[in-house]
Protein backbone atom coordinates (compact mmCIF):
# COMPACT_ATOMS: atom_id res chain seq x y z
CA UNK A 1 0.00 0.00 0.00
CA UNK A 2 1.23 3.48 -0.85
CA UNK A 3 0.72 6.25 1.65
CA UNK A 4 0.37 9.86 0.59
CA UNK A 5 0.81 12.61 3.14
CA UNK A 6 -0.75 16.01 2.58
CA UNK A 7 0.43 18.95 4.66
CA UNK A 8 -2.51 21.22 5.48
CA UNK A 9 -2.63 24.45 7.45
CA UNK A 10 -5.58 26.58 8.53
CA UNK A 11 -5.89 30.28 7.79
CA UNK A 12 -8.59 32.84 7.02
CA UNK A 13 -10.46 32.31 3.76
CA UNK A 14 -9.86 35.19 1.30
CA UNK A 15 -11.62 36.53 -1.76
CA UNK A 16 -8.71 35.20 -3.84
CA UNK A 17 -9.61 31.67 -2.65
CA UNK A 18 -13.17 31.74 -3.96
CA UNK A 19 -12.43 30.57 -7.54
CA UNK A 20 -10.86 27.42 -6.00
CA UNK A 21 -13.90 26.64 -3.83
CA UNK A 22 -16.24 25.21 -6.46
CA UNK A 23 -16.03 21.80 -4.77
CA UNK A 24 -17.71 23.33 -1.66
CA UNK A 25 -21.07 23.87 -3.32
CA UNK A 26 -22.90 25.30 -6.27
CA UNK A 27 -22.20 28.73 -7.80
CA UNK A 28 -24.75 30.33 -5.48
CA UNK A 29 -22.92 28.94 -2.46
CA UNK A 30 -19.60 30.32 -3.68
CA UNK A 31 -21.25 33.75 -4.17
CA UNK A 32 -22.61 33.48 -0.63
CA UNK A 33 -19.08 32.80 0.61
CA UNK A 34 -18.14 36.24 -0.73
CA UNK A 35 -20.89 37.76 1.43
CA UNK A 36 -19.60 35.83 4.45
CA UNK A 37 -16.14 37.31 3.86
CA UNK A 38 -17.69 40.77 4.14
CA UNK A 39 -19.10 39.72 7.53
CA UNK A 40 -15.62 38.51 8.50
CA UNK A 41 -14.17 41.90 7.61
CA UNK A 42 -16.76 43.45 9.96
CA UNK A 43 -15.65 41.10 12.79
CA UNK A 44 -18.99 39.27 13.07
CA UNK A 45 -17.56 35.92 12.00
CA UNK A 46 -14.37 34.09 11.14
CA UNK A 47 -14.29 32.06 7.95
CA UNK A 48 -11.48 29.53 7.83
CA UNK A 49 -9.82 27.55 5.07
CA UNK A 50 -7.65 24.47 5.44
CA UNK A 51 -5.12 24.79 2.63
CA UNK A 52 -2.41 22.82 0.91
CA UNK A 53 1.16 24.20 0.90
CA UNK A 54 0.42 26.04 -2.38
CA UNK A 55 -2.57 27.73 -0.76
CA UNK A 56 -5.46 25.81 -2.31
CA UNK A 57 -8.43 25.44 0.05
CA UNK A 58 -9.43 21.81 0.65
CA UNK A 59 -11.82 22.52 3.53
CA UNK A 60 -13.77 25.56 4.69
CA UNK A 61 -15.97 26.55 7.60
CA UNK A 62 -17.28 29.53 9.46
CA UNK A 63 -17.71 30.62 13.06
CA UNK A 64 -20.56 33.03 13.73
CA UNK A 65 -20.19 35.06 16.93
CA UNK A 66 -23.60 36.74 16.59
CA UNK A 67 -25.93 33.74 16.30
CA UNK A 68 -25.75 32.26 19.82
CA UNK A 69 -25.12 34.49 22.86
CA UNK A 70 -21.97 33.43 24.69
CA UNK A 71 -20.92 30.92 22.03
CA UNK A 72 -19.32 30.61 18.65
CA UNK A 73 -21.55 28.77 16.18
CA UNK A 74 -19.56 26.65 13.76
CA UNK A 75 -21.30 26.31 10.42
CA UNK A 76 -20.89 25.66 6.70
CA UNK A 77 -18.19 23.06 7.29
CA UNK A 78 -17.07 21.27 4.18
CA UNK A 79 -14.11 19.14 3.13
CA UNK A 80 -13.20 18.44 -0.49
CA UNK A 81 -14.95 15.13 -1.34
CA UNK A 82 -11.69 13.44 -2.39
CA UNK A 83 -10.09 14.24 0.98
CA UNK A 84 -12.79 13.28 3.45
CA UNK A 85 -11.84 10.93 6.30
CA UNK A 86 -8.24 12.16 6.24
CA UNK A 87 -8.42 14.24 9.44
CA UNK A 88 -8.85 17.59 7.71
CA UNK A 89 -12.32 18.18 9.17
CA UNK A 90 -10.95 17.50 12.65
CA UNK A 91 -8.11 19.98 12.03
CA UNK A 92 -10.57 22.63 10.85
CA UNK A 93 -12.93 22.14 13.80
CA UNK A 94 -10.05 22.33 16.30
CA UNK A 95 -8.88 25.57 14.67
CA UNK A 96 -12.43 26.94 14.87
CA UNK A 97 -12.62 26.01 18.55
CA UNK A 98 -9.34 27.84 19.18
CA UNK A 99 -10.72 30.94 17.44
CA UNK A 100 -13.78 30.78 19.70
CA UNK A 101 -11.60 30.60 22.81
CA UNK A 102 -9.42 33.43 21.47
CA UNK A 103 -12.59 35.56 21.41
CA UNK A 104 -13.10 34.89 25.12
CA UNK A 105 -15.93 32.41 24.60
CA UNK A 106 -15.93 28.89 25.99
CA UNK A 107 -18.80 27.15 24.19
CA UNK A 108 -19.00 25.97 20.60
CA UNK A 109 -22.31 25.11 18.95
CA UNK A 110 -23.19 23.58 15.62
CA UNK A 111 -26.04 21.94 13.79
CA UNK A 112 -25.82 18.73 11.81
CA UNK A 113 -28.43 17.51 9.36
CA UNK A 114 -30.26 14.51 10.77
CA UNK A 115 -29.56 12.66 7.52
CA UNK A 116 -25.78 13.03 7.95
CA UNK A 117 -24.73 10.39 10.51
CA UNK A 118 -21.10 10.49 9.36
CA UNK A 119 -20.73 14.17 10.30
CA UNK A 120 -22.59 13.64 13.56
CA UNK A 121 -20.23 10.79 14.47
CA UNK A 122 -17.25 13.09 13.86
CA UNK A 123 -18.71 15.80 16.09
CA UNK A 124 -19.46 13.28 18.83
CA UNK A 125 -15.88 11.93 18.64
CA UNK A 126 -14.71 15.53 19.13
CA UNK A 127 -16.82 15.92 22.28
CA UNK A 128 -20.01 17.56 20.97
CA UNK A 129 -23.30 16.54 22.57
CA UNK A 130 -26.80 16.82 21.15
CA UNK A 131 -29.25 19.01 23.03
CA UNK A 132 -32.16 19.48 20.65
CA UNK A 133 -33.25 19.80 17.06
CA UNK A 134 -34.54 22.55 14.84
CA UNK A 135 -35.49 23.09 11.22
CA UNK A 136 -32.99 24.83 8.96
CA UNK A 137 -33.07 25.99 5.37
CA UNK A 138 -30.96 27.71 2.73
CA UNK A 139 -31.10 28.56 -0.95
CA UNK A 140 -29.70 26.16 -3.55
CA UNK A 141 -29.57 26.10 -7.34
CA UNK A 142 -32.01 23.56 -8.81
CA UNK A 143 -31.16 21.45 -11.87
CA UNK A 144 -33.09 23.89 -14.09
CA UNK A 145 -30.99 26.80 -12.80
CA UNK A 146 -33.71 28.27 -10.61
CA UNK A 147 -33.15 29.08 -6.96
CA UNK A 148 -35.12 26.97 -4.52
CA UNK A 149 -35.23 26.70 -0.75
CA UNK A 150 -33.71 23.52 0.69
CA UNK A 151 -35.32 22.57 4.01
CA UNK A 152 -33.99 20.09 6.51
CA UNK A 153 -34.01 19.17 10.19
CA UNK A 154 -30.79 19.58 12.17
CA UNK A 155 -29.62 18.23 15.49
CA UNK A 156 -28.23 21.04 17.66
CA UNK A 157 -24.94 20.13 19.35
CA UNK A 158 -22.61 21.93 21.73
CA UNK A 159 -19.26 21.54 23.46
CA UNK A 160 -17.76 23.34 26.43
CA UNK A 161 -14.27 24.55 25.54
CA UNK A 162 -13.04 25.50 29.02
Amino acid sequence: MTEIRLQVSVRDLTHADLPSCGWAGDALHVRQLAEQLRRAEAGEIDYLAACTPVGLPVAVGGIDYTAKPGAGEIWQLGVHPALRSCGIGTLLIRAAEQRIVDRGLYRAELGVEEGNPRARALYERLGYRAYGSAPDSWDVVAEDGSIRRYETMCTAMHKDLA
